[in-house]
């Protein structure tokens, strides 16, 4: 028997019987021949991990554009902690931990440079719109590696569904979403206190009292009470209550740090630079690199300006709109 082997059967001797097993994946669209020591999901684990759109998250914005400080969340870090939450849900409900951690990691893949900002920029350029959950699937699907990432039908499902309106088929996807905004909503306070735009004492005081006055505090009565609702249920939800406390807070960080007026500048200057670069690029699509210059010829020349500027980190995307359209200085002689 091979590691892989043993792994299999473990998973169908404790996983709970709402979990899917690796070796009862739908499969992928191009069949490969089984590893002796990884299971499925842990090989789309390692293919996203080892991709260079994973790595280059690393330089997109979470909230905070191009921040100065060293402590700021980035779409990496972002991932890492959605992880990270996932998984000890997963854990936690006996479900598919190596399939959890695949969706999780390659969730926001398909991310633009600047946030949400770009992602508006994009949605609004384009015909038919931007999603980014939608473009981390077409990543996986058709842009990384010679063609596509060939990942398993249920860690698709979970990129594509961990945000909008539609629902993951897997209660491992379900973990991934409900992360997602556990992550982000904690998170996205951490920084907005430390950059000054919140202080402690406007927090909702009400909100802190049911769900934590401390970041660890709030992660924890969030996750704990997925656990105690969801536990070998065939759903993942919180109770009403907490609920209703996330989703306050989440109106209130709406209100005071995403949409605030204080953000209104800096996304414009992000809007102007994407709108820019995405005029100059469906004018002069040869000027890419080849590989969306490919694309161009297969899917039009606005699938691959999307494509490409969607992949851009925000530090890429400042570089080139400073080599199109700003002056060079010439030395001084």
């Amino acid at each position: 028997m091979t590691i892989r082997e043993e792994l299999e059967a473990r998973e169908r001797a404790y996983l709970s019987p709402y979990a899917v097993r690796s070796a009862d994946t739908k499969g992928r669209d191009r069949p490969i021949s089984p590893d002796h020591m990884r299971t499925e999901f842990q090989r789309d684990r390692d293919r996203i991990l080892h991709c260079k759109s994973f790595r280059r998250l690393k330089f997109k914005t979470q909230v905070f554009i191009a921040p100065e400080g060293d402590h700021y969340r980035t779409r990496l870090t972002h991932t890492l902690e959605v992880s990270q939450v996932a998984r000890t849900l997963a854990r936690a409900l006996n479900l598919n931990e190596d399939l959890t951690e695949a969706i999780a990691l390659g969730h926001d893949l398909g991310h633009t440079p600047f946030g949400h900002s770009g992602e508006r920029t994009l949605n609004r350029l384009t015909h038919g719109g931007f999603r980014h959950n939608e473009q981390s699937l077409r990543v996986v699907e058709t842009l990384e590696g010679d063609d596509g990432l060939n990942l398993t039908w249920e860690v698709r499902d979970g990129i594509l569904h961990h945000s909008g309106s539609g629902k993951p088929a897997t209660l491992e996807g379900a973990c991934v979403a409900r992360a997602d905004r556990i992550a982000y909503i904690n998170h996205d306070i951490d920084d907005a206190i430390r950059a000054g735009v919140l202080r402690e004492f406007e927090l909702p005081h009400e909100l802190l009292r049911i769900l934590g006055e401390t970041h660890g505090q709030r992660i924890d009565t969030m996750i704990s009470d997925i656990v105690r609702e969801s536990r070998d249920q065939p759903f993942v939800r919180m109770s009403p209550v907490i609920q209703n406390a996330c989703d306050e807070l989440r109106s209130f960080l709406f209100e005071k740090v995403y949409m605030d007026a204080w953000r209104k500048q800096e996304e414009e200057r992000c809007d102007h630079v994407l709108a820019a670069l995405f005029d100059y690029y469906m004018e002069h699509p040869g000027k890419m690199p080849l590989e969306y210059v490919q694309i161009s010829y297969r899917d039009g020349t606005e699938r691959a300006v999307t494509d490409f500027l969607a992949c851009m980190t925000d530090r890429y995307a400042l570089r080139t709109y400073q080599n199109l359209f700003v002056p060079a200085s010439f030395p001084v002689i």
